[in-house]
């Protein structure tokens, strides 16, 4: 089987959609919480498009979720909180249950042993937080105080034929940077054509 082929398998119609697919938001700056039988994920976006893609995609999971302005005081407690950003939440479901199960150290979120991007995950992640970085790259922003487990991510990502460059908190980061034309049609099969209403210009 040629690698192409295999990368292919990965893609977003290598299986059904799945409400943990939002597993790739807590690739980058995500957020899980549990509550009883049931879990909540969320994450802070810097556009109106990208909340817009991801309650689309939640709906899609038979998932409902909320979107809300960033503002004032609630800016600086919202994990990457920034005034005039955008706090995407699902509500609690039992259907997200075992990404708190799996994440969750206490507290503090963790990738589970043999944890794995494939197209469904790296689409959410790349709606949340992915940008054009130039005219052959893309990056896909972590959280920053994600560190511990920066290197588990990035060999998932190497793992689908992606292998990253990390930039660091003082060149611009933290994120993963995918450099070169054959990596981003790679990252293009995977991760399949921009969300509605979305210009090429806001996807890889």
């Amino acid at each position: 089987m040629s690698l192409g082929r295999q990368l292919s398998l990965f893609g977003v119609e290598g299986r059904p959609a799945s409400p943990l697919d939002f597993e790739g938001l807590l690739a980058g700056a995500g957020q899980v919480v549990r509550m009883g039988g049931t879990a909540r994920v969320s994450i802070v976006v810097d556009q109106p498009w990208r909340a817009r893609a991801l309650l689309a995609e939640a709906s899609a999971r038979g998932l409902a979720a909320t979107c809300e302005r960033v503002t004032g005081e609630r800016a600086t407690g919202e994990p990457g909180g920034v005034d005039g950003h955008i706090c995407f939440r699902t509500a609690y479901s039992s259907a997200l249950a075992a990404l708190g199960a799996s994440w969750l150290r206490g507290a503090v979120k963790h990738p589970p042993p043999g944890f794995a991007l494939d197209g469904r995950r790296l689409r959410l992640w790349a709606i949340a937080a992915g940008e054009r970085d130039g005219a052959s790259a893309f990056a896909l922003k972590l959280g920053v105080s994600d560190e511990p487990m920066w290197g588990v991510v990035g060999a998932a990502l190497a793992a689908v034929g992606l292998p990253p460059v990390l930039l660091g908190p003082r060149a611009g980061g933290p994120a993963y940077r995918i450099v070169g034309r054959r990596r981003l049609a790679r990252l293009i099969e995977l991760v399949g054509d921009p969300p509605a209403g979305v210009t090429g210009e806001n996807w890889i």
